[in-house]
């Protein structure tokens, strides 16, 4: 969201609505200890633009964007104002079979773009301005697979808001004037078990996820029993749907029997993406997991938070944390 996203976000915001591409790298990075390295980072990404402009004037079509997160224990490192008023470390949800586990991150970078080789070009670049204040904790380059779909066939991102919503749904507002513009950032890879997943039938898969798998049309939710991931992903209070941003792409390999779905999930309130977590892993109600985790594993979960444009902009010339 380049300028003034909607009225009651009157600042620049980072690029977090950026149209889903073709290509996509997600990279989190651990801070070495120490003042200097934290330097070099706020030197980095309060420069992130400069090096966005520097790889993608060669083709301005393909949309190269780059979304930065900063984790909880980051936050005191690098500027000295109020932390969001929701940032902690990703709490492991623990259900009566399977688990989303807690792994480590201070820094995320969600680098867009249609052509992989500008994505590419764009790590390398940032990875050598930070040089060795980090540490790359987890990089996978994911891409869109036929016509938006994950791995296991289904259409993906169909629930997320748009036009006006999306402002409304992913940016910080007054409830938290000192983060006004940013957005809640979670992310987590899965990794199917493809061949089990095959082994079903269609119309199986179908009730899980709920939804049609030729056209993408949504199943009823069940009266009573087991919900699908749709309806367990759906967050209703009060009467009123919560929705987040997802940018999920699909990651693999097949000569390493590799294959996965890269959650990330763009939210205003961190408290929506958890209860969906909490849906799925635990159940609603409790017992009644998401069935897809049967065939799905979570292998790393990570919060951060994505500060407006503007704050970027300006954290190198901040006075830097004692």
């Amino acid at each position: 969201m380049s300028s003034s996203p909607s009225r009651r976000v009157p600042i620049e915001s980072q690029k977090v609505d950026a149209p889903l591409t073709s290509s996509a790298t997600f990279l989190v990075l651990r801070i070495a200890e120490g003042a200097d390295a934290a330097a070099s980072v706020r030197d980095a990404i309060s420069g992130i633009d400069d090096i966005v402009k520097n790889v993608g004037f060669r083709d301005l079509d393909a949309m190269l964007s780059c979304t930065v997160g900063i984790g909880s224990a980051a936050w005191p490192r690098l500027t000295a104002r109020r932390a969001p008023a929701e940032l902690h470390p990703f709490a492991a949800v623990v259900g009566p079979v399977h688990t989303a586990p807690s792994t480590p991150g201070d820094l995320l970078f969600h680098i867009r773009a249609n052509r992989q080789d500008l994505v590419f070009e764009f790590e390398r670049q940032l990875l050598d301005a930070l040089g060795d204040s980090v540490t790359v904790v987890d990089e996978t380059a994911g891409f869109r697979y036929f016509d938006v779909r994950d791995l296991l066939g289904f259409v993906d991102g169909t629930a997320n808001p748009v036009g006006n919503s999306v402002a409304d749904s992913t940016l910080v507002g007054a409830e938290d004037g000192d983060n006004v513009g940013g957005s809640y950032v979670v992310v987590q890879k899965y990794l199917h078990e493809l061949d089990r997943w095959q082994s079903l039938t269609t119309e199986q898969q179908e009730a899980i996820i709920g939804r049609k798998k030729a056209d993408n049309v949504e199943l009823d939710d069940a009266v009573a029993g087991q919900k699908s991931h749709k309806t367990l992903a759906t967050i209703v209070v009060d009467g009123v749907e919560h929705d987040i941003l997802r940018d999920n792409m699909p990651f693999g390999s097949p000569g390493s029997s590799s294959f996965g779905t890269y959650f990330i999930g763009y939210s205003r309130y961190l408290w929506v993406i958890e209860k969906m977590l909490e849906n799925m892993f635990i159940g609603d109600p409790p017992g009644a997991y998401d069935r897809l985790l049967d065939f799905s594993n979570a292998t790393t979960g990570c919060v951060f938070f994505a500060p407006s444009a503007d704050f970027l902009g300006r954290l190198a010339d901040e006075q830097l944390p004692a």
